[in-house]
């Protein structure tokens, strides 16, 4: 059990960039040139991530330091990791959840749609800053870029998409969220595949909550942080 205050983390260590994942709390990753930046850039979003998951019923507690995220394990990253995203997976992410935290997973989910959504919002009509934050993708790129990432991550968990076109975009997101919440129960049931036709091992669900949760959220403060 947790001590009150601290958080397990793990590290994800490339050769020109670090990350720093929360174990329990999918979509809470940050990352830094090295470990040390990594885990102070992840200290440093507490409050924001905080204030993704208020219309959850979770309790989340911001650590006073670094000394309260406890490192429970390094893993060697690759040219990914080094890119921008955490990508490799964790012996522990082979255990099936329990149902409890299957719910987490979902009401995190729902939470950081909602944040990314009011995020969207808020940049309607105003401009976006330029530079190496997020690339310089448009606002509509970017929520189109997410959605199809969305679609990406599900088949890579093992859950078939119907190709269903709407004509409204925001009708088309809100049937990949649903799928979203679909795959993760199916998953949490066992009624998906492991491997794919080809051989491919599909994601566990728990690196699915982790990574696809991390997506939302990054690009969440990519469009609240690019706002002019």
């Amino acid at each position: 059990m947790q001590q009150s205050g601290y958080h397990a983390v793990y590290l994800e260590v490339g050769k020109h960039k670090a990350f720093a994942l929360a174990l329990e709390w999918p979509g809470w990753c940050r990352s830094g040139k090295n470990e040390e930046s990594a885990l102070q850039a992840l200290l440093d979003s507490a409050p924001r991530y905080k204030r993704i998951l208020e219309p959850t019923r979770l309790f989340f507690e911001v650590p006073k330091s670094t000394t309260y995220l406890t490192i429970t394990e390094r893993v060697q990253g690759n040219v990914s990791t080094d890119f921008g995203a955490p990508t490799i997976s964790i012996p522990r992410d082979q255990d099936q959840p329990s149902p409890e935290e299957v719910e987490r997973y979902k009401a995190i989910f729902q939470a950081a749609w909602i944040a990314f959504d009011q995020a969207a919002q808020s940049a309607e009509g105003k401009e976006l800053r330029k530079g190496p934050r997020g690339g310089g993708r448009e606002l509509a790129a970017i929520i189109e870029h997410v959605a199809g990432a969305d679609l990406s991550y599900l088949n890579s968990l093992g859950w078939k998409v119907k190709t269903i076109s709407y004509k409204d975009a925001s009708q088309h997101i809100d049937l990949i969220r649903s799928e979203v919440l679909k795959g993760i129960d199916s998953a949490a049931a066992g009624l998906l595949p492991t491997v794919g036709p080809k051989g491919a091992k599909k994601w566990t669900l728990r690196f699915f909550a982790r990574y696809a949760t991390w997506h939302v959220v990054d690009h969440t403060w990519e469009i609240e942080d690019r706002i002019i």
